[in-house]
């Protein structure tokens, strides 16, 4: 049984809804429609054939199915072919198609990470699935936690202008999620009207990254990851954030003879490796994006990753675009007082009552 919104507000000290457009103006960016044919343009890529590869497949006692598999994103410049890994977890059911969800990790985790999820929603009729990020789980050549993928932003980093460049941090990871999009669609257990997504810190800048322009995902919850880096870098409150891949800041720091991290660096080093995301790809504008379809956003206030003065005028820009689409009620902001960097109980089964309700 799902518990009444009103109760997660007295459990979580919700902030008021109004209070964000009250307290944060939006900040003026290109109209919705102008940003999403950029950021398309941006990450396009020629399409390579999905060729889906199953690896394992088994039926527990429950007749649970848990898949694991591949399939192709992109040939890179180098020619090699970059595949996708994915587990997938479907409950048993008389249904044809179902719902399904793609869980996203944060840095440093994997897909197996996300099984429990997976599992959850699947005790719910709905088909899980979770892929592993760029340089991480399968795809990080062997190398522990975030290893590979700091490695792989210092590179990005480094790259010459006119050389090709990869974008590790956060964007090549969104392209693989339209990718993901495209494979579930083939499936003949998925609905592929009734798509969610749900990510975690990393993976949930991913979601509101990759889901925003992507109207295929009809239901998004970005967890811990709602924010401003426009702001944060304007308020000097980016420490949180260079600390989640510190090697890399360290590095650009070095290049640009800084004795340690500071604005600069973090400028400078988000321009190269995340074009845009100090403008018009930033939180706040891509979360209008949304507004024609269901989006419940989960925050912590004292978390340091996603400063909640940033994370207001995200929610304020939110509130705006859903309002005058006269859909407030497709849209859910739950903030969790005194919580830092972390999802609490509650607003995990919310994220899951969510997609129950609205996929």
């Amino acid at each position: 049984m799902r518990l009444p919104w009103l109760y997660f507000g007295l459990l979580l000290g919700l902030l008021a809804l109004p209070a964000y457009g009250q307290e944060a103006s939006p900040t003026k960016y290109p109209p919705a429609a102008e940003v999403k044919a950029s950021f398309l343009k941006m990450l396009d890529r020629p399409r390579v054939a999905i060729d889906p590869q199953v690896s394992e497949s088994k039926t527990d006692a429950a007749g649970m199915l848990e898949e694991k598999l591949s399939f192709a994103s992109e040939k890179k410049a180098d020619g090699v072919t970059e595949r996708v890994p994915l587990l997938l977890v479907r409950p048993k059911s008389d249904k044809a198609k179902l719902p399904c969800v793609i869980v996203l990790h944060g840095t440093g985790g994997n897909k197996e990470s996300q099984r429990g999820f997976l599992v959850d929603l699947a005790k719910r009729g709905i088909i899980g699935v979770a892929i592993d990020a760029r340089y991480h789980g399968e795809r990080s050549g062997g190398k522990k936690g975030a290893e590979a993928y700091v490695a792989a932003i210092e590179r990005a980093w480094q790259t010459k202008a006119g050389e090709p460049q990869e974008h590790p941090f956060y964007y090549d990871t969104a392209w693989d999620l339209w990718r993901t999009v495209d494979y579930l669609a083939t499936r003949d257990d998925i609905d592929a009207t009734r798509i969610g997504m749900i990510g975690f810190s990393m993976g949930g800048i991913q979601t509101w990254l990759a889901a925003s322009v992507d109207e295929r995902i009809k239901v998004a919850v970005p967890a811990i990851a709602v924010q401003s880096f426009r702001w944060s870098l304007e308020h000097d409150e980016w420490q949180g954030r260079a600390k989640t891949i510190k090697a890399a800041h360290d590095a650009a720091a070095k290049d640009l003879g800084e004795k340690e991290v500071n604005q600069r660096v973090c400028r400078e080093l988000w321009n190269k490796v995340i074009p845009g995301m100090l403008a018009q790809y930033d939180c706040p504008s891509l979360l209008r994006l949304f507004a024609d379809r269901d989006l419940l956003i989960v925050n912590g206030e004292k978390d340091p990753n996603c400063p909640i003065g940033g994370a207001k005028i995200a929610f304020a820009s939110a509130e705006q675009a859903f309002a005058e689409k006269k859909r407030s009620d497709h849209l859910k902001i739950m903030v969790a007082e005194g919580v830092g960097h972390s999802v609490t109980a509650e607003q995990r089964t919310a994220a899951l009552d969510w997609f129950e309700k609205r996929l």
